[in-house]
């Protein structure tokens, strides 16, 4: 099946493709070439050409790209359409947990993130600096985003859950000199206090001059004689600015944008972005992968912390399409919270998690039914694997069969996606596509020889543009992490598997896999058949060691609680052993299986396998500080305790 419509259609087309695999070949062959053409498919404004495409001269894994280039990404994805025919159009829409609307043009954003920009200039903000933005989910996001660049500097954000510990260790490993950050926020009805996190963190961290902060909630009491560092009213700083600046020429490599992933073990990590890169990257991917353009509206439920909030952001405003901002949950204060939204805003591209999903199921269709979700092209969704049944719910019962869901995985470091799916094109429930053109992708085994029908490493065999340049003052960490076991290869962390009919399936981190009597299994197969029990939610397995296997598999269930008496557990544990002994074999039944009533999980909802398996083993966990509900954790060492 060809594409015939869509915007990577076009662009094969033009180029003389008539099937994706021959567009993967030539960017194998000359990545140059391709992002050479791509840079003009976005429409990236050069103050001053670039001489070279791409400049491997340092080695594979500090590739530079459009080198000399001057370009400024705040105006490309700002400055050139609030001066242009979409001045009037909304580059944000948001919505308050209780129901606030607020609609701003690019026109209007445009002067906002001017203030700004010269708001931080008077506070000695310089080209370099580093700008922390520990802020909830509210149109300053962007204005941060944007303005921050514009001048030159960094900006560092930061998930709006954490405590001061963690906000300070970023602080401090960044050496920032500004922090902004809000009163609070409103979270299922309810005032969370921001504030006093943000002044805890301030006193940790010597290299903050200021602290800016929004007033989100009316709760703001500033003492204007507080020193060290400063409190700075976020309008007062506005109001004593001009609305018109000129973004600064910046080179095509010169960083803009610094996201800390949490680490296993050890301090976070710090990932470079420059500004031809991440911005540029989320872009593309938004364009092929999700057909996402002008005239189009992105909601993607997430926290500006997590690189899919910078991502909606810099992609969507790239492209001259609308971001909508939501600060509330997806069912509050009804189940229907999330579809309201679309109908209400006219949402074409919807991002939701697998367990998000999950969750809205156990209320019905009605909720979903009652709404007109017409707007809706295209559902993405990335961070967790699907299993078939909240996938099928979501494509039948939401999308009427007309939605592609949009799988999408890659990371941080990557900018965006790896493998994804395409509208148009064939869709295989829970799985991808492939390859997001530009990404030179294999599956390889423990030799590096490709694999087909088995799990193997997943692997990345070209350089891109929205590649991380490094760890923030770490180069050697970054060089270990992604660049150690094979030449000039990128090695993901992923374990990944393609099926007979070429789709493509990710089967956890390399770290979660399980090798149990010599067979290696991805815990989200193991998962997908827990689940497909009726009286199950959801479910995450971990490895344990094992005397006899080396390792064997310990299930932790969500299951539908009022179908599940205590008396119930043990019968259901029976089943759910058959049931996987049944699917895989008898080798690879689990050791035990624990009911929860709750999994580990961030904010956006990845399951925290990592953190399931040091609580049950009782091991030190690493960085929690992601953590939406650390009280499941305690529960699973409770259960470790009472075994």
């Amino acid at each position: 099946m060809i594409l015939t419509f869509s915007q990577l259609a076009r662009f094969m087309d033009k180029h003389g493709f008539k099937e994706l695999k021959s567009l993967h070949q030539a960017v194998a062959d000359d990545p140059s070439w391709f992002w050479g053409e791509m840079e003009k498919e976005v429409g990236l404004t050069w103050f001053q050409p670039y001489s070279q495409v791409m400049d491997t001269s340092q080695g594979i894994p500090w590739t530079k790209w459009y080198v000399n280039g001057k370009m400024n990404l705040t105006y490309d994805a700002l400055d050139k359409h609030a001066q242009g025919e979409s001045a009037t159009k909304p580059a944000l829409i948001w919505e308050g947990d209780g129901g606030e609307n607020r609609r701003v043009t690019y026109s209007e954003l445009y002067k906002t993130v001017n203030r700004f920009a010269y708001g931080l200039k008077s506070l000695g903000v310089k080209k370099g600096d580093r700008v922390v933005m520990y802020l909830p989910m509210i149109p300053e996001t962007a204005v941060v985003l944007l303005g921050t660049a514009k001048i030159g500097a960094i900006v560092i954000p930061v998930f709006s859950g954490y405590g001061a510990e963690a906000v300070a260790t970023r602080v401090n490993d960044s050496q920032a000199k500004v922090m902004v950050t809000a009163d609070g926020f409103f979270r299922r009805g309810k005032r969370v206090d921001m504030f006093h996190e943000a002044k805890r963190a301030a006193a940790l961290s010597p290299s903050l001059t200021h602290l800016v902060v929004v007033d989100r909630t009316g709760a703001l009491e500033i003492d204007q004689s507080q020193s060290s560092p400063l409190l700075v009213g976020y309008d007062l700083l506005l109001n004593q600015q001009s609305d018109e600046m000129k973004a600064e020429p910046m080179d095509s490599e010169d960083p803009f944008l610094l996201i800390y992933t949490s680490g296993t073990t050890g301090k976070p990590k710090g990932t470079v972005h420059v500004h031809a890169g991440f911005p540029f990257k989320a872009a593309q991917d938004m364009m092929f992968s999700f057909d996402f353009a002008k005239d189009d509206i992105l909601f993607w439920i997430t926290d500006m912390g997590w690189m899919m909030g910078p991502w909606m952001v810099y992609g969507a405003l790239l492209l001259g399409g609308t971001v909508l901002l939501f600060e509330g949950t997806p069912d509050y204060p009804q189940p229907d919270r999330m579809w309201s939204l679309v109908e209400k805003h006219k949402v074409t591209h919807l991002g939701v998690s697998p367990t998000a999903i999950r969750s809205l199921m156990t209320h019905g269709t009605s909720w979903v039914e009652k709404h007109d979700l017409s707007s809706l092209k295209v559902f993405g969704s990335t961070g967790e694997p699907w299993n078939p049944t909240p996938w099928e719910w979501l494509y039948e019962q939401a999308g009427k069969g007309k939605c592609p869901i949009i799988n999408y995985s890659g990371g941080t470091e990557i900018s965006g996606g790896i493998i994804g799916c395409f509208p148009g094109l064939p869709q295989k429930p829970c799985s991808f596509h492939g390859p997001i053109p530009g990404m030179v992708v294999d599956v390889v085994n423990e030799e590096g020889e490709s694999v087909r029908g088995e799990v193997g490493e997943l692997v990345i065999k070209q350089p891109w543009p929205g590649m991380t340049r490094g760890f923030w003052q770490d180069p050697e960490r970054y060089e270990k992490t992604y660049w150690n076991k094979w030449p000039n290869v990128w090695v993901h962390g992923d374990w990944a598997r393609i099926d007979d009919e070429g789709f493509w399936y990710i089967e956890g981190r390399s770290d979660d896999t399980l090798k149990i009597a010599g067979k290696r299994v991805g815990p989200a197969e193991l998962e997908s058949i827990l689940v497909s029990h009726p009286v199950v939610v959801e479910a995450a397995v971990v490895g344990v060691p094992d005397e006899v296997k080396g390792t064997s598999a310990v299930g932790f269930v969500v299951p539908r609680w009022d179908e599940c008496s205590d008396e119930m557990e043990e019968k259901l544990e029976g089943e759910l052993m058959e049931l996987v002994a049944q699917n895989l074999g008898k080798p690879l039944k689990p050791k035990a299986i624990h009911f929860v009533h709750e999994l580990p999980r961030t904010r956006n909802g990845k399951i925290l396998r990592r953190v399931i398996r040091s609580a049950y083993l009782g091991k030190e966990a690493g960085d929690l500080s992601s953590l939406e509900n650390p009280q499941a954790v305690q529960r699973i060492k409770e259960i470790n305790a009472g075994n």
